[in-house]
């Protein structure tokens, strides 16, 4: 790509998708998708700052954490950003780029704020109002460099029922397999197609407009999926994130890259590919040398974090390749949070008892050995060198970031809708 040469960069992002993908190995068929991590590069390891929406955007926008950034909730709940956060739009804006927004966004309650010149609205943010904004919008061959975010509220619950056999649908590890839960993710399933097809249109609506060669297509979401055990928990399934890309600087070829990584990357990435300074205040870093092969990793380790989701549920954690390590700054009665989306899935927690069971104020897990994060090691003396240094690799982290947590109670801001966690009931 030639150094003057600034590429296009058209990112889509759903609700709750986590990693349920075909590509990802998931047993749904997503063949546009596939089609994107086949010609472009998907990345395997790649988590969230948060799992839930607001704070992971904006992560994703800032490359900051949450208790850095500011938006430690929920924006509708009246969360926001501080005040002079390093946003990728308007960093873009600034460099000349024409900035976009379609469909969804759950960062501020002024899109404009964020660096979007433009905000597209349609009959709601679904991707069957969205996509056909984006198809006339790219029909015009827009002035290039753009920046275009596409946002759509698939697959965020409630889900379209579904009534069809479940004897072929595949369960997730973490919750029972039984006929429920497979009819719940039946019913995912449907709106994961359905982004499929929508994505489908817009590549070849990229292809028409003669820009694939210099437009970065992006496919991400902003963490795991609406079920027990994964949205709004620092488990592996609330934290993990999809993402596939494809187009100039070497993102293409059909990569995969299985460095542990955080969205926080995702910002600083996008600047460098621009030809544009990262600003210092940015915690993550550029991926541009995992792409071009100079390096195998660029973290040791990554962290996860959880201040607010509907009610104050302060967690915090760290990730290697084999542990993790989460800790919980006050008691709750709750395994899982009771406060997840309702559906199917929602119901057998309910009769199992996972909305009864505490929540240790310390966990450690052996991914390697337990991939579902069900036998916590604290105790464990065989693992004690590791406890402590887990313990010691989260508590330097948050020294160094100045994370409040540190000095007790994170109150929310004046005006704030937040539920007392005491209030759920299981």
């Amino acid at each position: 790509m030639e150094k003057e040469k600034k590429p296009n960069i058209l990112v889509i992002i759903t609700h709750d998708t986590g990693r349920h993908l075909g590509c990802y190995g998931r047993k749904v068929e997503t063949p546009n998708l596939n089609r994107l991590a086949d010609e472009g590069v998907i990345f395997t390891n790649l988590f969230c700052t948060a799992p839930q929406c607001s704070p992971s955007r904006a992560s994703l926008l800032t490359g900051r954490y949450p208790h850095n950034h500011g938006l430690i909730g929920l924006a509708h709940r009246g969360f926001h950003l501080n005040i002079e956060e390093p946003l990728l739009p308007s960093l873009l804006a600034d460099a000349g780029y024409s900035t976009y927004l379609f469909g969804f966004q759950h960062e501020s309650s002024n899109p404009h704020s964020l660096g979007y010149q433009k905000v597209f609205k349609a009959k709601s943010n679904s991707c069957l109002h969205v996509t056909p904004l984006v198809l006339d919008f790219l029909a015009e061959k827009p002035k290039k460099p753009f920046f275009m975010m596409v946002g759509f509220s698939e697959t965020h619950r409630p889900f379209p029922e579904y009534d069809g056999p479940v004897d072929d649908i595949e369960g997730f590890p973490y919750l029972p397999d039984i006929e429920d839960v497979r009819r719940d993710i039946a019913s995912l399933n449907i709106l994961v197609r359905r982004v499929d097809e929508k994505v489908g249109e817009i590549l070849r609506a990229v292809e028409d407009a003669g820009l694939r060669d210099d437009t970065l297509v992006v496919f991400t979401t902003d963490h795991g999926v609406a079920f027990p055990g994964a949205k709004a928990t620092l488990y592996d399934p609330g934290v993990e994130i999809s993402m596939l890309m494809r187009g100039p600087g070497g993102f293409e070829g059909g990569k995969r890259i299985d460095a542990l990584l955080s969205n926080l990357d995702f910002a600083p990435t996008i600047l460098d590919l621009c030809g544009i300074p990262i600003p210092t205040k940015m915690q993550g870093k550029s991926m541009l040398p995992l792409i071009r092969g100079e390096v195998d990793k660029l973290h040791e380790w990554i962290f996860v974090e959880q201040t607010y989701h509907a009610a104050y549920d302060p967690l915090r954690g760290v990730r290697t390749e084999r542990f993790k390590y989460i800790r919980s700054f006050e008691k709750r009665p709750f395994w899982f949070p009771p406060n997840v989306d309702g559906g199917l899935s929602k119901e057998v927690a309910r009769r199992l008892g996972y909305f009864n069971r505490p929540r240790p104020s310390e966990m450690l897990f052996d991914l390697h050995a337990d991939p579902i994060e069900r036998k916590n090691l604290v105790d464990d003396p065989n693992y004690t060198e590791t406890l402590e240094r887990m313990r010691t690799i989260l508590k330097n982290w948050m020294r160094r970031t100045a994370d409040p947590l540190l000095k007790g109670y994170v109150p929310p801001p004046p005006g704030a809708v937040v539920t007392p966690p005491d209030s759920y009931t299981p």
